[in-house]
């Protein structure tokens, strides 16, 4: 098992890759283009602080737009609200 680094400083030179010209950037395999799959789980993983207090309502979805949410395990609902949130703060 890999041991995890407990630095919490970047060693990432970040003037370098925000000079760097998307022509410059090698997509690979192992370092594909982001996919919205992604993006969303990195909004989730970063620890976005709800806003509380939450309120219940009843939701239609479309079936495979809800079974994909609940694909990823528990807390699909919390990842509903953070695309939401995420599109809601886009938007504005």
């Amino acid at each position: 098992m890999s041991k995890r680094s407990s630095s919490k400083a970047s060693k990432t030179d970040w003037s370098r890759v925000r000079a760097l010209p998307d022509g410059g950037i090698v997509r690979t395999s192992e370092h594909p283009e982001a996919d919205p799959r992604h993006v969303i789980r990195g909004i989730v993983r970063r620890g976005l602080v709800p806003l509380p207090p939450k309120t219940a309502i009843s939701l239609r979805l479309d079936a495979d737009v809800l079974a994909w949410f609940k694909a990823g395990g528990p807390g699909y609902q919390t990842r509903i609200n953070a695309v939401l949130r995420a599109f809601m703060e886009e938007a504005s």
